[in-house]
């Protein structure tokens, strides 16, 4: 069985733009996939890459004409300037990781919840109800929020540590078996076509 790593941030609308079609090709290709929410941050000075505040006018104006019209493309609502962003990634990263460890609910679901919430709904995925809430929605137990924090956090360090040693450098980031590499929502369908052997 394929094994996907799937390297995101919580903060990154092109995530967000991946909707669930990440979970509907390993669906189709009995594909595994394990989530590993990451400090883009901390990725970015030690991978090359620059924090979005620093970099030149020029790539922050295609931004600004790229993801309406990727939203468009994937039929989904989108906030180009959400009321709560950048925020702090670590408490909906370490709920992520605290619920694929319990299982019992759908982590695509949930990712895709915390994604929506900044993107789409204008709520603050540090706070603590709208988690709950994601939580909630995608099947786990809401509690998670809070007992997770510990195993959550070393869990989103070691996954940083991970994602330098691959050489993943942004999100979102997707390995099959340890060694082939698709970066961004848009290769999505390259990742589809590797999986059925095409490519």
């Amino acid at each position: 069985m394929p094994q996907i790593d799937y390297f995101f941030t919580t903060l990154s609308p092109y995530a967000y733009l991946a909707g669930q079609r990440l979970e509907e090709i390993a669906t189709r290709h009995g594909a595994g996939i394990t989530y590993k929410p990451m400090d883009i941050m901390s990725l970015f000075p030690r991978t090359g890459g620059t924090k979005p505040s620093e970099r030149h006018p020029s790539r922050m104006d295609y931004r600004a004409q790229e993801l309406p019209r990727q939203a468009k493309k994937a039929g989904m609502a989108l906030n180009l300037r959400p009321a709560f962003w950048p925020t702090n990634a670590a408490p909906s990263s370490y709920a992520i990781i605290a619920a694929q460890k319990a299982g019992g609910g759908d982590v695509g679901a949930l990712v895709h919840a915390i994604l929506r919430a900044t993107w789409a709904e204008e709520k603050d995925i540090a706070d603590d109800e709208v988690i709950r809430a994601a939580l909630s929605e995608a099947g786990f137990d809401p509690n998670l929020a809070n007992s997770g924090l510990l195993v959550g956090a070393e869990q989103y360090a070691a996954n940083l540590e991970e994602a330098v040693g691959l050489g993943v450098f942004g999100s979102p980031f997707y390995i099959v078996d340890g060694t082939e590499k698709f970066w961004g929502q848009d290769r999505l369908e390259d990742l589809d076509l590797f999986l059925s052997g095409k490519l």
